[in-house]
C-alpha cells in the first residue's frame, strides 16, 4: 500500500515538473536583461520583448471560459483576439526575417497560437537587438513595401493594445492574471 502511494505522489511530482518546465521554456515568462547600450536595434527589441512578456500574462491559463469570453456580440472573443495577436507576431516576424506576409488560413489551438506568437516575437526581438539598421526591416505586402516606422504604430502597438483586452476579459470571467507579474521591471515576485 505505502509503495503503491508512493508511486503514485512520484508519478503526479513528475507530471506537475514535466508540466512547469514545459511553460518555462516559453519566451517572456520574465524580461530579458536589457542591454547596457542604447541603439536603434536595441530600443525596437525592448518594445518586442515588452510585448512578449504582456502577452504572456495576459494569455497564460485561459480556461475555455475565458476564450470564449466576448464583451458584446459585435465584438471579438478571447480566443479571435489571440489569433489577431497571432497575426500581427507574424508580421513582426517576417518584417525582421525580410519575408513578405501572405494570408495562409491556419487552423490552430490555443496553445499553439500561443507558443508561435511567442516564438514569433522572441526570434524578431533577436534579430533587431543585433542590428543598427532597422530601415532594412520593411512590412512587406506583396509588392509594396511599409518602412519600420508602420511596425511601431501598427502591428506593435495594436498587439499590446489588444494584451490589455484579454487582461480585461479574463478579470471579467474571474482568471486575473497572476498578481505576482510586475510589468515595469518585466519580473515576477517569488
Amino acid at each position: 500500500m505505502k509503495k503503491g502511494l508512493l508511486i503514485i505522489v512520484v508519478l503526479i511530482a513528475s507530471f506537475s515538473f514535466a508540466q512547469e518546465a514545459k511553460e518555462e521554456k516559453l519566451p517572456y515568462y520574465e524580461l530579458p536583461d536589457y542591454p547596457e547600450e542604447f541603439t536603434v536595434g536595441t530600443m525596437a527589441a525592448r518594445m518586442v520583448d515588452a510585448l512578449g512578456f504582456r502577452y504572456y500574462w495576459a494569455s497564460d491559463s485561459l480556461t475555455e471560459k475565458d476564450l470564449t469570453y466576448r464583451a458584446n456580440e459585435d465584438g471579438r472573443s478571447a480566443k479571435e483576439t489571440i489569433k489577431h495577436i497571432y497575426d500581427l507576431s507574424k508580421i513582426i516576424v517576417n518584417s525582421t526575417l525580410k519575408e513578405p506576409n501572405s494570408r495562409d488560413i491556419e487552423e490552430l489551438s490555443y496553445e499553439e497560437m500561443r507558443t508561435k506568437t511567442l516564438n514569433n516575437l522572441k526570434t524578431a526581438a533577436d534579430i533587431l537587438r543585433k542590428s543598427d539598421d532597422i530601415s532594412q526591416y520593411k512590412i512587406i505586402f506583396g509588392e509594396q513595401e511599409i518602412p519600420f516606422w508602420n511596425q511601431v504604430n501598427g502591428p506593435i502597438a495594436d498587439a499590446i493594445w489588444h494584451c490589455g483586452q484579454l487582461v480585461i476579459y479574463r478579470r471579467t470571467t474571474g482568471n486575473p492574471i497572476n498578481p505576482k507579474v510586475n510589468h515595469f521591471s518585466g519580473k515576477v515576485r517569488e
